[in-house]
């Protein structure tokens, strides 16, 4: 019998075969669930490890701004920290490059030589036009390749009645091949340490010449009275011929070197004074008075103008000391023909709280040859004068520990500056 006539037979063999085709199917679903799960789990480890790798990067990129941020902070607090240094000093600090131009300069700088901020960064000859004699010692240092230690030079600013000496030292600033990349300035305004030096070295030279002169100066001066005595009791009218004439010319003459002695113990006599606070321009116009209607008489003026304020002196040595400076400016105008014109301008220095007190005249000038022996005793170009006068007002200013100086005017004549320490408590703001 064959498979086909058995319905049973034929029941088992196709249950056999679906069963068989279920189990395929069942095994092929396992195995697709199986490698979906494996790809899966691939997934999410290729993804673990891209997301460990971008939180890494992240975390260092982090980290490096943030270094950053601190370097930079530290770079703007270094440079911070620099500009105070540079600002807070008091002296001059000035950066020259190889190419000269004025880089840098401090306040303490451009306050000292009366420059501009808008000055810095031209060239070093045009922000520094009022000191050509430090533009000259920076120069120098560039061009040698050599640094300058402690040199004094002298400047002339706008707006000072007195030049400035100033210590200078320049040093190289070197690039990373070791060449001059430009220079750094530093310089100290010593006006007033000079000042103080010579102020000590000529009060030790008066007081030794005070004491050798006055002795022998007495001597002198009762030799001359003894002349002076026995020709006045020669009668000239009782005298022939031309004796009357020698005798009155030995009473002139003693008279005359009586005049000179008595103004060198004067000059050699030290000086007493009674220190208080004086109105400098009411003692000037005071004293000036006499000399007012003398120059009004010459054709001229006199005028007191500018800032004042009290300064600590002797009312009458300063008043001494100011007339003669006065008068010498209507003789030496006078001397030229001119009808006098004297402009007596004060002025306030706050950094040194000083008076200064200019005296100008419109007379001839000062000599080039005469200039370095104006206050020296004895030393004078007037044919009348005893040479002293100049002499006894720089003893009396650097009694009053103050300084005197003279030049030219650029537009004629002669200026003498007197300054003088302010008195306790004077305030110096403008």
């Amino acid at each position: 019998m064959s498979i086909v006539e058995n319905p049973v037979l034929v029941l088992v063999v196709l249950s056999a075969f679906v069963g068989l085709l279920l189990l395929i199917l069942v095994l092929a679903v396992v195995r697709m669930r199986s490698f979906t799960r494996d790809a899966r789990r691939e997934a999410d480890g290729a993804r673990t490890e891209t997301a460990f790798m971008t939180g890494a990067m992240q975390d260092a990129l982090r980290r490096l701004r943030e270094q950053e941020r601190a370097l930079e902070a530290r770079a703007q607090a270094s440079e911070r920290f620099s500009d105070e240094i540079v600002n807070g000093i008091t002296s001059g600090v000035m950066l020259v490059d190889s190419a000269e131009r004025l880089r840098i300069m401090n306040p303490a700088g451009r306050r000292l030589l009366g420059v501009s901020e808008a000055q810095v960064g031209h060239d070093v000859h045009v922000g520094l036009r009022t000191a050509p004699a430090l533009v000259d010692l920076v120069r120098e240092a560039l061009r040698s390749r050599s640094p300058t230690a402690r040199r004094l030079v002298t400047v002339a600013v706008d707006g000072r009645q007195m030049p400035l000496h100033l210590g200078v030292t320049i040093s190289p600033i070197l690039d990373h091949e070791g060449a001059w990349e430009a220079v750094i300035c530093l310089f100290t305004d010593l006006t007033a340490v000079m000042a103080l030096e010579e102020q000590v070295k000529l009060q030790d030279s008066l007081a030794r010449l005070g004491e050798l002169a006055a002795g022998i100066a007495h001597e002198f001066r009762n030799g001359l009275a003894t002349i002076h005595g026995y020709a006045r009791m020669i009668d000239p009218a009782k005298l022939d011929g031309p004796y009357a004439d020698y005798v009155r010319g030995i009473r002139d003459e003693t008279d005359a070197l009586s005049r000179i002695v008595t103004t060198f113990l004067d000059f050699a006599r030290p000086v007493q004074l009674a220190v208080a606070p004086v109105d400098l321009r009411a003692l000037i116009e005071r004293g000036i008075d006499d000399l007012r209607d003398e120059a009004e008489r010459l054709g001229g003026r006199i005028e007191v103008v500018g800032d004042w304020r009290p300064v600590a002196g002797d009312d009458a040595w300063l008043r001494q000391a100011f007339m003669n400076l006065v008068r010498n400016g209507i003789e030496a105008t006078r001397g030229a023909g001119q009808a006098p014109v004297i402009v007596v301008r004060g002025g306030i220095e706050p950094s040194t709280a000083m008076q200064h007190v200019a005296i100008d005249d419109n007379g001839p000038g000062i000599p080039a040859d005469v200039a370095g022996r104006l206050f020296q005793p004895f030393f004078t170009t007037k044919a009348q004068g005893t040479g002293l006068g100049l002499a006894l007002v720089q003893k009396i200013v650097v009694m009053h520990k103050g300084r005197i100086g003279s030049t030219n005017r650029p537009e004629g004549g002669a200026r003498f500056v007197v300054s003088l320490p302010l008195a306790a408590g004077v305030g110096v703001t403008s």
